[in-house]
């Protein structure tokens, strides 16, 4: 499950989508001489991305119940029974209340027809992508209506060391770029005078999903499958250099 793949990008190879954000800037003290040469003037500023790829190890799925009736007292009952059968589910699949949360809730009237309609959402936490299918299925077996969106995402200890090997591959490609130009230019780096990240950006794999309660219930239906893919993390850095 822990696959991983680079994915390094630096100022001079992205285009599109990292434009306006990554470059090289150089400058000198050719105004200068003797002396009164400044050597804090010779600056080479680089701005470089770096960019891993992990397999997700958490999923929030978004699942809901509808109900329809004359009067809103009798949506608001229909709801609260089907939405106690929905957490006994949860409990069955032994995910933890403080994975559970409660969303929006709503009932109002319908507009094209008489009586009243009513929505209850929960987004469930899940910290086994694996689980994802059964949990749908399960769900729907439960009553509920509607299944929106699947995020696969990372937890917050596993973003963090992601973020971390973000940064320290854009730091890496912006010495390269740097050495690149100082050897170009025909001069010698001296030490990094300042650094400073940003654009530090997760990117979660997101589906939309659908679930009929009527044709997904019985044995002999088909178990729900959904392929995660990988989690992108981006970050992005601007390093200045001295030179001689």
């Amino acid at each position: 499950m822990d696959r991983r793949r680079l994915l390094a990008a630096t100022a001079a190879g992205l285009t599109a989508t990292t434009a306006g954000c990554l470059g090289s800037a150089m400058t000198g003290d050719e105004g200068q001489s003797g002396d009164d040469a400044d050597s804090s003037g010779r600056e080479i500023e680089v701005r470089a991305a770096g960019e891993v790829e992990t397999e997700p190890d958490e999923a929030v799925v978004s699942v809901g119940i509808e109900a329809t009736g004359d009067s809103a007292a009798a949506v608001r009952d229909e709801l609260a029974t089907r939405a106690e059968t929905l957490r006994e589910t949860f409990d069955d699949l032994e995910i933890p209340d403080d994975r559970v949360e409660s969303g929006r809730y709503e009932v109002r009237t319908r507009y094209e027809e008489s009586g009243y309609v009513g929505t209850h959402q929960f987004q469930v936490e899940i910290d086994d992508v694996d689980r994802v299918g059964e949990i749908i299925d399960a769900s729907v077996e439960a009553g509920a209506d509607d299944v929106g969106r699947v995020s696969f995402e990372l937890s917050d200890e596993r973003r963090a060391e992601m973020r971390d090997e973000a940064i320290d591959h854009a730091l890496e490609n912006a010495d390269d770029e740097a050495a690149h130009i100082a050897d170009n230019r025909g001069v010698e780096l001296t030490g990094t005078k300042s650094v400073s990240t940003s654009n530090v950006d997760v990117q979660p794999v997101q589906y939309e999903t659908s679930a009929d309660a009527s044709g997904s219930s019985g044995s002999g239906a088909p178990s729900t499958d959904i392929d995660s893919g990988p989690v992108s993390v981006r970050a992005s850095a601007t390093v200045v250099y001295s030179f001689e």
